[in-house]
């Protein structure tokens, strides 16, 4: 497995190690020992999974209290992949990075508490998969708008299909400071 950093100090993208032959793949999705030699989490207490349809957009999407760190894949189909850091205080705030997570070129990401996430579908469906390290509290699930004109992330899709929750949530500039993270305490 090849692990990457990127910009947004604790992102990690994994490459795991994928055996081909004239069956399929296979691959690990997950091994607690190696993922902690990584400087990972092994404590995942919940999986999630989504299927969505093409211009299906899911975000930004974080929880606090009871924050989550999430590991992140598709099983099937194509989508943009997107993270925030929202940690009050650190020097890329309101930075984002993304990444093509694609079936058929297996990649994780790790995404640890700090960042709020989302992703639009680039495929006429797409199966997502994530394992995270605290359970969904409905009441201390957050979010930020997915076209925040000062993020201004460059999403693949103008007119994306969204839950109500995603349509009203605040631009980051709006988010009251106690629903933000603070960069001291998540490093």
């Amino acid at each position: 497995m090849k692990v990457t950093a990127t910009e947004l100090l604790g992102i990690s993208i994994i490459e795991p190690t994928v055996f081909r032959d004239a069956r399929g793949y296979f691959f690990e999705t997950f091994q607690a020992k190696r993922y902690a030699e990584q400087g990972m989490p092994s404590n995942f207490v919940q999986d999630n999974f989504s299927c969505s349809s093409k211009g299906v957009l899911r975000g930004l999407h974080y929880q606090l209290p009871h924050t989550q760190g999430k590991l992140v894949w598709v099983t099937r189909g194509k989508v943009f992949d997107v993270f925030v850091d929202i940690r009050q205080g650190s020097p890329t705030f309101g930075k984002w990075e993304s990444i093509i997570l694609d079936a058929e070129e297996p990649r994780q990401i790790y995404i640890p508490p700090g960042f709020a996430h989302g992703f639009c579908v680039l495929s006429n469906e797409a199966d997502f998969y994530y394992k995270c390290t605290e359970y969904y509290t409905p009441s201390a699930e957050k979010g930020i708008r997915w076209d925040d004109p000062e993020i201004n992330i460059q999403w693949p899709v103008t007119n994306p299909i969204l839950s109500p929750k995603d349509m009203v949530y605040p631009n980051l500039r709006d988010v009251p400071k106690e629903d933000l993270f603070n960069y001291e305490q998540y490093k």
